[in-house]
């Protein structure tokens, strides 16, 4: 082989390597980067030619165990292209893996700023913003790295913790098990089989959902984890005693979202963290019921059926408990549990007051343990009067990070986090954004921009302060 040709073909093999890094970008749009980090986890940064200086960080929602897990930069296309076409550049990354990746995630979402820093030069400003686990994710980068960031933007996080997560979802299976399916081999904790798990559960539901009694009891499942009866965003809430319409809405909660994570899920976070991470020793289920938001309608119906609540919560309160296995524990709390400190980053927070699979009390944990903290005037809460998870238009979206932007820009929030605000400047953005976005094959939905003054009621399960690190267990 001649040198030229040694040459020609040493070229050939680095541009091929370098291919996951090569920029490609239309005359007229955003440059687009790609690459690899060093734990295997992808990235992506579109940077628009007129870029302002602001790097928006997403970070994505939780992704099946086993999934494709493609790297992120933004919400949704519609989002995305405003936000491009206004000067913002864009950047993300997929996580090492899917499941519980909030290790991996934190790790991967640092890396990133620090590739696409090398690439385009430092932002002026970097601001974090996620859905889902993608929120808990964005709040934990507030924690562990408050310098990287000039402000954040969780929406529909997990901002009650991992263990206060998990430990509801486990009151909520606990029932359902002893009332639905007590004899059954439905597996609550270290789950051997998730598909055959979570098989029978939905059988089991199936079964409950045709008779009054089973209704009932699957309105009292619901009520311990605080489920709202309304799941379809397209459609207005049902009156508050309209309890047959609230609980056929959380049967299909239960069907469609929640079971899978209760059921088959859980089994994915065991395998990371060692063990199980949730238990129920200390639970009172009666105190429990009289907290939550759906005492009334789970009465009722029980009225209704014949049933015995009485009978049943005590049935709860003799039943086995479930221990937690103390690594585990510390695991979850670890990845990630919050102490509250923000570290001088202003945070706006977003979450659809029917939310179905995080509801919307993890914001009542949240604004909790930040005020215990000291840092309440650095927190803002907005809420959007919709069903279901992280169901927000894109203006909604927007006009939430314009009010951040103006904290950010001017050191103070001036009342730009009140609905009518953000209402007003959601309308605003035009009835191209206006719309609701539910899935490939589904067209945009026009929807008037529905933010509203909301205040949560309290988790049941809170577990964020660094005292409670070492724990294996609490009462409710």
């Amino acid at each position: 082989m001649t040198r030229r040709a040694s040459i020609l073909l040493l070229v050939a093999l680095l541009a091929a390597a370098l291919v996951g890094l090569a920029p490609t970008a239309r005359a007229d749009g955003p440059t687009t980067l790609t690459g690899t980090l060093p734990d295997g986890a992808t990235w992506q940064a579109r940077v628009p030619p007129d870029w302002n200086g602001t790097l928006l960080l997403y970070s994505h929602g939780y992704r099946t165990p086993g999934s494709q897990n493609p790297a992120s930069d933004a919400s949704d296309p519609v989002t995305a292209g405003w936000l491009l076409g206004h000067g913002y550049a864009l950047a993300g990354s997929s996580y090492a893996g899917t499941g519980w990746a909030v290790k991996e995630a934190l790790t991967d979402q640092l890396a990133t700023l620090d590739v696409v820093a090398d690439r385009i030069g430092r932002p002026r400003r970097t601001i974090a913003w996620g859905d889902s686990l993608g929120g808990m994710i964005t709040a934990g980068l507030v924690q562990v790295a408050p310098s990287r960031l000039d402000g954040a933007l969780p929406m529909c996080g997990v901002l009650g913790g991992a263990v206060g997560l998990w430990n509801q979802a486990l009151d909520s299976a606990f029932a359902f098990r002893t009332l639905l399916a007590p004899d059954s081999a439905l597996r609550l904790v270290h789950i051997a089989n998730p598909v055959a798990n979570l098989t029978l559960a939905q059988q089991t539901l199936a079964a409950a959902q045709a008779t009054p009694q089973g209704r009932a009891r699957i309105a009292l499942v619901a009520a311990l984890s605080d489920l709202p009866g309304w799941f379809d965003p397209t459609q207005p809430e049902p009156a508050p005693d309209d309890y047959a319409t609230r609980e056929a809405a959380q049967f299909t909660t239960a069907q469609q979202v929640d079971l899978a994570f209760g059921f088959a899920f859980r089994a994915e976070l065991e395998a990371r963290a060692g063990g199980n991470p949730s238990w129920n020793t200390g639970v009172d289920y009666r105190r429990q019921l009289d907290r939550s938001v759906d005492r009334d309608e789970v009465a009722a119906l029980y009225q209704a059926a014949g049933l015995s609540l009485d009978a049943d919560l005590a049935a709860l309160n003799q039943a086995p408990r479930i221990e937690a296995d103390p690594d585990a524990v510390r695991y979850a709390a670890r990845w990630i549990t919050y102490d509250g400190g923000l570290g001088g980053v202003p945070v706006l927070t977003l979450h659809t007051a029917g939310d179905v699979l995080v509801v919307v009390q993890h914001e009542w944990a949240y604004a909790r343990t930040v005020a215990g903290a000291g840092d309440r005037s650095l927190l803002r809460r907005a809420f959007v009067h919709r069903a279901n998870h992280c169901t927000f238009t894109p203006a909604e979206r927007i006009a939430g990070l314009q009010a951040l932007l103006h904290r950010v820009e001017t050191g103070s929030w001036d009342d730009g986090t009140l609905p009518e605000r953000l209402n007003a400047g959601a309308a605003d953005l035009g009835p191209g954004l206006n719309v609701l976005l539910l899935g490939s094959g589904v067209p945009p939905i026009p929807t008037p921009p529905a933010f509203l003054s909301y205040d949560p009621a309290q988790f049941l399960r809170p577990f964020n302060r660094p005292a409670d690190l070492d724990s294996t267990a609490q009462a409710a």
